[in-house]
């Protein structure tokens, strides 16, 4: 077998990933708030990329700007110029009786102190009672302060001024129990226990359930580790610090007095509490009816989350990246949030009067890279704006029974019939829909809330959407009597008879993802609230037949 060289063309196709290819992809799966992030880091870090201001446009560079008076030393002259030449030409003292100017009042003699007084027919005592310079002193003595650095203050001028300086600093959970262990522990070794503890609090209020490790990293025993916590579930507020909820609710029962040996047992079994199982709680306290009413009604005026009183972590507002409003033709109008979508410029007047100067090469291909990048960024956001508008309008036309009838009226969608329609990549409808909402006339939705799974028809007809059955489900369970609460082959056998073809495991799994509980417990909890309502009726009308005369 010979072995020879020789040159070879080939023609092949293939996808190639571009830093600006991957940068549009990677803008369009971003939200407004992680896009808005990084468009700011984009405008630090490219000199020829701008911020577009809704405002008056600034002047250009090179431009003489308005024309503004200069209050300068220099310009007396000239005014006293224009007004000697006002006096000559008969405007003057002489001409209209108008006062004199400024150097006639220096150069003018005005007199021994006896003719000023016979001129002006009175005492200069009067006229003026004090020197000038202590009326000046005096004056600017009882004056208010007019800026706050007179006042104390910080700021150098009113640019800088800060309303929100004055405002107090929100107290959070750990400053609140920080204060208090700085007077209830003098020890440092103690001190320093309590606040490890105290940083492992959450929002909530309460430690991890084991402090093993929080005695092994600090050195100390468990003992210690335990005392300091008795000491720190003594704080404000009541329940702070425990480890589960049964010690938070006993913390606050030592403190009202009633952790008696019948509320330690109400409290060790929660669990029989949270299944509605009032007979084996009342068996186990060892209480009557009236009295077992009442200990759980004690429980229930409790706070299980005593540290949510000094804030939780902040929420962020859902921003909507697309408007539906109801159309004037009975149809529907799809825009975009214009308040989500940063608006950027290319500065091509600076990379032009750069140009003119730059001569070195490295400096010319920075400027250049740094045009592309901004021309690049400009396409990539108007691209992502056209696409997201696209995706929205085309699940609009999709799901048109939901806007105009409800969540019962929301069909099957799939992410191929969306890229199908608009003539997109599965992929690409994927990342548009990811972490972006839509604000209708029904509430605010993330865009694939519409995507749901297909459930086929029990009579052959139409398939049904998945978020359907499931509010189909929660409406028969809210409407159910309590007398007869719905089992789940209850409820395939009903949504069998709407003509929704459906196994009871997915009623179950539905169900659960609803957090609605099961049939057992449902009836435990609607026969107690019946029960309370009616011993709440019939409590006036036993008082009202106990007071009645005889």
């Amino acid at each position: 077998m010979a072995l020879t060289q020789r040159l070879e063309f080939r023609q092949s196709q293939s996808l190639v990933m571009t830093p600006q290819l991957m940068q549009a992809i990677k803008l369009l799966q971003l939200s407004n708030l992680d896009l808005s992030a990084f468009v700011e880091e984009e405008l630090e870090r490219n000199p020829l990329l701008e911020r577009a201001s809704d405002g008056p446009e600034s002047p250009v560079a090179g431009e003489p700007g308005p024309e503004r008076p200069d209050f300068s030393d220099s310009d007396d002259s000239s005014y006293g110029d224009a007004s000697a030449d006002r006096t000559e030409m008969g405007h003057g003292p002489a001409g209209d009786g108008s006062e004199p100017v400024q150097e006639e009042w220096l150069n003018s003699d005005l007199g021994s102190r006896a003719e000023i007084e016979q001129t002006l027919d009175t005492g200069l005592d009067n006229v003026f009672t004090e020197e000038p310079a202590e009326a000046a002193a005096r004056t600017a003595q009882d004056a208010a302060p007019t800026a706050y650095t007179e006042w104390g203050g910080g700021a150098s001028n009113d640019d800088e001024y800060n309303l929100e300086a004055f405002v107090a600093a929100e107290v959070t959970l750990g400053g609140h129990l920080a204060e208090q262990l700085a007077v209830a522990i003098a020890a440092p070794a103690q001190r320093m226990i309590g606040q490890y503890l105290i940083d492992l609090v959450d929002e909530a209020g309460y430690l991890p359930a084991d402090l093993g490790q929080a005695a092994e990293r600090l050195g100390a025993s468990s003992q210690d580790v335990e005392a300091v916590l008795a000491v720190l579930q003594k704080f404000d507020p009541p329940g702070i610090c425990a480890r589960n909820l049964s010690e938070c609710l006993a913390i606050q029962l030592r403190e009202l007095n009633r952790y008696d040996p019948a509320m330690q047992a109400l409290v060790e079994h929660l669990d029989l509490l949270a299944k509605r199982d009032i007979a084996a709680l009342r068996k186990l306290c060892g209480v009557d009816d009236d009295d077992i009413a009442e200990m759980i009604g004690e429980i229930r005026r409790l706070d299980p989350k005593p540290g949510l009183k000094f804030g939780a972590s902040r929420m962020q507002t859902v921003v909507p990246d697309v408007y539906v409003r109801p159309g004037p033709d009975g149809g529907w109008h799809v825009e975009l949030n214009s308040d989500t979508l940063p608006r950027v410029l290319v500065n091509q007047v600076y990379y032009t009067e750069l140009s003119k100067t730059i001569r070195k090469d490295g400096d010319k291909s920075y400027f250049t890279d740094c045009l592309q990048n901004a021309t690049w960024l400009v396409r990539a956001l108007d691209q992502r704006a056209r696409t997201i508008l696209k995706v929205a309008t085309e699940i609009v036309r999709q799901q048109d029974g939901f806007f105009t009838h409800g969540v019962a009226h929301l069909r099957p969608l799939n992410l191929k019939a969306v890229a199908d329609a608009i003539q997109m990549h599965e992929s690409t409808v994927s990342r548009v829909t990811a972490n972006k909402y839509m604000a209708t006339n029904r509430g605010s939705f993330e865009l694939k809330y519409f995507f749901t799974a297909s459930i086929a028809s029990a009579d052959g007809g139409e398939a049904h959407s998945a978020e359907a059955v499931r509010h189909h489900i929660k409406q028969l369970i809210d409407a159910e009597d309590p007398a007869t609460i719905l089992s789940d082959d209850t409820i395939v056998e009903r949504l069998r008879a709407s003509g929704i073809d459906i196994a009871r495991r997915t009623v179950a799994k539905y169900r659960e993802a609803m957090r609605i509980p099961s049939s057992v417990q449902r009836r435990r909890d609607k026969q107690s609230m019946l029960g309370n309502a009616l011993s709440a009726s019939a409590a006036p009308s036993d008082r009202s037949r106990d007071t009645a005369p005889a």
